[in-house]
């Protein structure tokens, strides 16, 4: 079904925490489709007031007249139907199409839950990094329970996500591997990890594996290199130099280009309300 029409007469809703690498998944679809959209950022655990009252648990929840989709995977299938901006993130040709799929599974499967679980046994304690990951443009009234149940807040995090040492380094290891299977796809010169455009894979990837090469160009700016733990930067540096870190690094710079013409993404009601 196309829903071209529905997409031209509304503006959708995307739910989202500011850092979240599947919710930059979303909005990197959205603005590279130039489809208009609204993004309310909330501070977790604080979404799930948002994402309970529309369908989900947890972010991103893409609200629309069509349907309230939970899943970013979903959301980008659906975007695909939507776009009438002459770009698809899903070739036509099935075998490319199962391709670009297939990747998009195995980042989101793996390589999501490794860069986040990594990235939090280093930083889900400082509160200064966490205040720049969860809190930007988000409602006042949980910034300010940020800063009161922040202590809590990591350390749910930490249960919840098993962040140990062990846990840290097994991630790692995982992040090599999933980064070696793109090497080997783009091994020749390859632009794109499927065919000679860019495709769900290579946003997915890119998106997904944002917090271990800080990108400049990411839309919620958390920390320079320079600020890290010496052993994360060290990492960080490592992956950056791989052949699949220079690449998700030139998407960011050559595709990654919010639009000027969106409304105002970064504001909730609640917290318009509150600036008044």
């Amino acid at each position: 079904m196309n829903h071209s029409t529905i997409a031209n007469t509304e503006v959708i809703r995307l739910i989202t925490i500011p850092i979240s690498h599947y919710c930059e998944k979303v909005r990197w679809a959205l603005d590279l489709l130039k489809i208009p959209y609204i993004e309310e950022r909330h501070v977790p655990p604080f979404h799930r007031s948002a994402t309970s009252k529309n369908g989900g648990s947890s972010v991103p929840v893409l609200v629309t007249k069509s349907g309230n989709f939970t899943d970013s995977t979903d959301i980008l299938h659906y975007l695909d139907t939507i776009s009438s901006s002459g770009q698809y993130l899903y070739p036509t040709n099935v075998e490319m199409r199962q391709e670009v799929e297939a990747l998009e599974e195995l980042f989101d499967a793996r390589l999501g839950e490794y860069t986040r679980n990594w990235g939090y046994f280093y930083r889900s304690g400082d509160r200064k990094t966490m205040r720049r990951a969860w809190c930007n443009s988000t409602p006042v009234l949980e910034r300010i329970g940020f800063e009161i149940a922040f202590p809590l807040i990591s350390a749910k995090v930490r249960q919840v996500y098993n962040i140990t040492a062990d846990s840290a380094a097994s991630s790692l290891q995982g992040i090599k591997e999933i980064f070696e299977i793109v090497d080997r796809r783009l091994a020749g010169g390859k632009t794109y990890l499927v065919g000679d455009t860019i495709s769900a894979a290579d946003i997915t990837f890119a998106a997904l594996a944002a917090p271990v090469l800080l990108p400049s160009e990411h839309p919620v700016s958390v920390a320079k290199i320079e600020e890290l733990p010496i052993e994360m930067a060290a990492v960080i540096k490592e992956l950056q130099s791989t052949a699949a870190g220079v690449y998700a690094l030139r998407l960011y710079r050559d595709q990654r280009r919010v639009q000027s013409s969106h409304p105002d993404r970064r504001k909730s009601s609640l917290q318009k309300v509150a600036e008044t």
